[in-house]
């Protein structure tokens, strides 16, 4: 190289850095991996937590994305299959690289992820309704949990209609679970539990449930079961002329059975909820009009959905308080406990001693012409089950999933 080749270079090179960045290549995205299944016996409950996150993906990108970087969205499907799950959460932390994986709809399907998740020191938020007590510093809880969901609903059950009690639910982790919780919050008022069934996921027969129903008489039943196949329980009981009250956390705001079934079937089912399509509020009101705008054939805007949605939006303040999209930085924009949003149910904010979200609570009914009544608004209800058992995550990391009879040893 001559003198005048060597000069040209360095005058070259300091006109490039004084000279606006314009040119180079922009901010890599934020890469967020979503596992939903949209085919399988859970299709019709996960399309709304892949449309819910992509509307907000959309939203966050048309205001500028998360610190200048627009979001990218890589959604794998794994059909209800948890092999899969195991087998989309590897290629998507380690092939595809992303900042934050997202998803499952079962709380099978989120154990079979939790550890690869630890494993990868990765960030995962798991974003339904479930049976509680995951104390794990690297999954953020958007979802309501027992002590918002059946320490409200259940005494209301009791004290409405009565302490005889029958028990259905799904034969995993999910239904034993949530049947442990219903004793815990209701043997203490006196309730007997007159019969329990452990439903396995995919049957749709359930003649002999229905007659073991009839012959032990409850005054009302509490319904844990899971997918478009156990649904069928609620024409079969009907038809077999069982017309008991119901309590679910998972029935209406999540598998919407009033739009999916005939008037009638699903009359006087009972739920605590922090969403459902039908609350009447400017906040509410305003944000089914852009769902339905982007999504006009949407059967129902679940609770899944909506969860989804507010995923994104508790990411992109974690990310923007942090300044950052690693773990250590996102837990600790957490830390001092005021981090949230202001969602159409009402501010939501992450508890840190959990990474599980406070909900405003209210309790729906179902009435003969598929239509929800608010029986009561029990307020904003923190997430406070965990902490008071002992998970602190600003202490430590135990990645356990606690329940009324698994507690922390103190």
């Amino acid at each position: 190289m001559n003198r005048r080749d060597l000069l040209l270079g360095t005058a070259g090179a300091s006109l490039a850095a004084a000279l606006p960045r314009t040119g180079q290549a922009a901010d890599p995205p934020i890469k967020i991996g979503l596992l939903e299944d949209i085919s399988g016996d859970l299709a019709s409950i996960g399309l709304p937590k892949l449309h819910g996150t992509q509307m907000a993906v959309d939203e966050v990108n048309a205001t500028g994305g998360i610190l200048g970087r627009k979001l990218e969205l890589i959604h794998l499907d794994p059909q209800g299959d948890n092999a899969r799950y195991q087998e989309f959460t590897r290629r998507l932390l380690q092939r595809d690289k992303v900042d934050v994986l997202i998803g499952g709809i079962t709380s099978a399907s989120r154990e079979a992820v939790r550890p690869i998740v630890g494993r990868q020191n990765a960030f995962y938020i798991y974003t339904n309704q479930y049976e509680g007590g995951v104390c794990d510093a690297n999954m953020l809880s958007v979802g309501a949990v027992p002590e918002q969901q059946l320490s409200t609903l259940l005494p209301w059950m009791v004290e409405r209609f009565g302490k005889r009690v029958y028990t259905v639910a799904a034969d995993y982790n999910f239904g034993h679970l949530s049947s442990a919780w219903g004793k815990s919050i209701m043997k203490p008022l006196g309730v007997e539990f007159v019969g329990e069934e452990f439903i396995p996921l995919g049957v749709s027969q359930f003649a002999q449930t229905i007659q073991n129903i009839q012959r032990a008489k409850p005054d009302w039943l509490y319904m844990l079961d899971v997918g478009a196949a156990q649904s069928s329980f609620y024409e079969q009981k009907n038809a077999a002329g069982v017309r008991l009250p119901m309590a679910s956390p998972v029935k209406i705001m999540l598998g919407f059975e009033h739009k999916r079934f005939p008037a009638g079937v699903m009359k006087d089912m009972y739920a605590a909820a922090n969403w459902f399509e039908e609350l009447d509020t400017p906040e509410a009101k305003a944000f089914v009009a852009r769902w339905r705008a982007k999504y006009p054939d949407e059967v129902y805007i679940n609770d899944m959905g909506y969860n989804a949605w507010v995923a994104i939006m508790l990411y992109k303040q974690l990310a923007e308080k942090a300044k950052s999209t690693k773990l250590a930085d996102l837990r600790g924009a957490m830390a001092d406990g005021t981090l949230g949003v202001d969602a159409p149910e009402g501010r939501i904010v992450i508890d840190p001693k959990s990474q599980h979200c406070s909900h405003r609570m209210r309790l729906i009914s179902v009435d003969g012409e598929n239509k929800i009544k608010i029986e009561k608004d029990f307020g904003d209800i923190q997430p406070f089950w965990l902490s008071q058992v002992g998970c602190n995550l600003l202490q430590s990391n135990p990645r356990e999933q606690y329940t009324p009879d698994n507690l922390p040893r103190r």
